[in-house]
């Protein structure tokens, strides 16, 4: 098992910027993949940012590509996702998710991730 806390969450104006935070704990070993999705109310979860825990490759988005930046720290078992330039539109839950398979063409696939997080909410007022 593995379990992820989210911070970081939080309210701001249009163009600001946020920094999540997830710390990951247990058997982190098993997880090959990590990243965000966001869920707005009334809608589908959607992938926001994924990255190779291993290798560092990372994908994003089109949304928030230039916006949003993804990055870990493997020493910590964390995993931090930038949010810069925010749209009311980025809105939303924000779920850490990990996940024992890969990456690629994953990024709307929320089935195919093991663990998730509690989740964090992110509210972008215009």
């Amino acid at each position: 098992q593995v379990q992820l806390v989210e911070s970081g969450g939080g309210s701001v104006q249009a163009g600001g910027s946020l920094r999540l935070s997830c710390a990951a704990s247990g058997y982190t070993y098993s997880a090959n993949c990590m990243g965000w999705f966001r869920q707005a109310p009334g809608m589908e979860r959607e992938g926001v940012a994924l990255i190779y825990i291993r290798v560092g490759t990372t994908y994003l988005a089109d949304s928030v590509k230039g916006r949003f930046t993804i990055s870990h720290d493997n020493a910590n078992n964390m995993v931090f996702l930038q949010m810069n330039n925010l749209k009311p539109n980025d809105t939303g839950m924000y779920y850490c998710t990990a996940g024992r398979g890969g990456c690629y063409s994953n990024l709307n696939r929320p089935g195919n991730f093991d663990y998730w997080g509690q989740g964090t909410q992110v509210t972008v007022t215009s």
